[in-house]
C-alpha cells in the first residue's frame, strides 16, 4: 500500500477526469458540526421533510460518516454534469431536467466505481462509493471540500458552471490532500428563487418545505394531494428555481450519453401517461429515474394537471 499523503490536483484527478467528473474536491471526514447539526435536527423538527422519514434514520452516520467505511479518513465530493439545452413541443409533459436521462444513480455509481478500484490498486485501502442513498450529507461535505456552496434553494452550485450536477462520493482509507475550501460560501442571496417558486417552498433565509415542494409532491408524496393542490404543470420535478438562478446562465454541458434526455420522454403529454397500464410504463421508463412515482403517482399527477388545465 501507498501510504504517502498524495497531492488532490495529480492522480486523482485524471482518474476522476476519465469517468466523467466535471469538478471534484477532497474533505478529511469528521464528525459534521454542531451548528450544521442544529439547523438539521430544527428543519426536521418542523416537519418540513413531508413525509421522506427516511431522512429520521441513521443520525449516528449523518453525524459522523466514518461509520460508513471502517477506517475512512477521506471524503471525494464529485459533480457530474447533465445539463443540455431543450426545447419542449406545446402540450408536452414537464419533467425535470435531471430526470429525462437514464438514473443517475446507475450512471453515477458505475463511473465512481470504476474510479474507486483505481484508487485501491494504486493507493491501496479500502473504499465505498455513495450516491444519495446512503445517509451521508452530501451537500455539507461538497461545501467542506471546496467543491461548491449552497443556495438559497439549498442547490449545491458550483462557481462559474451552477447547479445542474449530480453528486456523487468516494469514502477511502486513503489520506489524499483536502482541497482548499472557497473564498466565497454563499450564492448571494438574491431572492429570484424565492420569487419564481410557484408554491413558496423556497424561504429567504434558505430552508425548502418539502410540504410545498413540487419536486416533493409529484416524486415523493404518496396518495392523494391536499385540497386545492396546483402542481404548476409540473408531471415529475420541477426545475424553476434553477432555471432563475444567476448562476445557471452558462451552465456547461454534459458530454456523457447516458444522462442525455432520451427523446421518447420528451415527446410525452400527461395523456400518454394516463393511457399507460403497467407494461408499458415499465417499458417506457426502464433504468429511468422517473419509476420512483411508480405508475399510480404518475397517473395521479397527469390527473391534477389536466384538471387544472381544464
Amino acid at each position: 500500500m501507498n501510504s504517502t499523503l498524495s497531492p488532490w490536483n495529480e492522480l486523482p484527478a485524471r482518474l476522476l477526469r476519465s469517468v466523467g467528473v466535471y469538478r471534484h474536491g477532497i474533505a478529511s471526514l469528521r464528525q459534521v458540526d454542531d451548528q450544521a447539526l442544529r439547523q438539521y435536527t430544527d428543519w426536521l423538527s418542523r416537519g418540513m421533510h413531508a413525509g421522506m422519514d427516511y431522512l429520521e434514520r441513521y443520525p449516528d452516520i449523518r453525524r459522523d460518516p466514518r461509520m460508513l467505511l471502517d477506517g475512512a479518513t477521506t471524503v471525494i465530493s464529485c459533480a457530474f454534469p447533465y445539463f443540455t439545452p431543450i426545447s419542449r413541443t406545446h402540450g408536452t409533459a414537464n419533467i425535470a431536467l435531471y430526470a429525462l436521462g437514464t438514473d443517475y444513480h446507475e450512471v453515477v455509481r458505475n463511473r465512481l466505481e470504476q474510479a474507486a478500484e483505481a484508487i485501491r490498486d494504486t493507493f491501496g485501502g479500502q473504499t465505498r462509493v455513495c450516491v444519495d442513498t446512503a445517509p451521508l450529507r452530501e451537500r455539507y461535505w461538497a461545501l467542506h471540500s471546496g467543491l461548491g456552496f449552497i443556495g438559497t434553494n439549498n442547490h449545491l452550485i458550483i462557481p462559474g458552471a451552477g447547479s445542474y450536477f449530480f453528486l456523487g462520493e468516494i469514502l477511502t482509507t486513503a489520506p489524499f490532500r483536502p482541497t482548499p475550501p472557497l473564498p466565497v460560501t454563499d450564492c448571494g442571496r438574491c431572492g429570484r428563487c424565492v420569487r419564481a417558486c410557484p408554491t413558496g417552498a423556497i424561504t429567504p433565509g434558505g430552508s425548502v418545505d418539502a410540504r410545498k415542494c413540487l419536486s416533493y409532491l409529484t416524486i415523493e408524496h404518496r396518495g392523494d394531494f391536499p385540497e386545492g393542490t396546483d402542481l404548476h404543470g409540473c408531471l415529475y420535478g420541477c426545475d424553476r428555481c434553477a432555471q432563475v438562478c444567476p448562476h445557471n446562465a452558462h451552465p456547461p454541458h454534459t458530454d456523457i450519453p447516458e444522462l442525455m434526455p432520451r427523446p421518447e420522454l420528451l415527446a410525452l403529454t400527461p395523456s400518454d401517461i394516463l393511457a399507460m397500464d403497467a407494461a408499458a410504463f415499465a417499458r417506457t421508463f426502464r433504468h429511468s429515474a422517473i419509476k420512483r412515482a411508480k405508475l399510480s403517482g404518475m397517473q395521479r399527477n397527469a390527473k391534477a394537471i389536466l384538471h387544472h388545465k381544464g
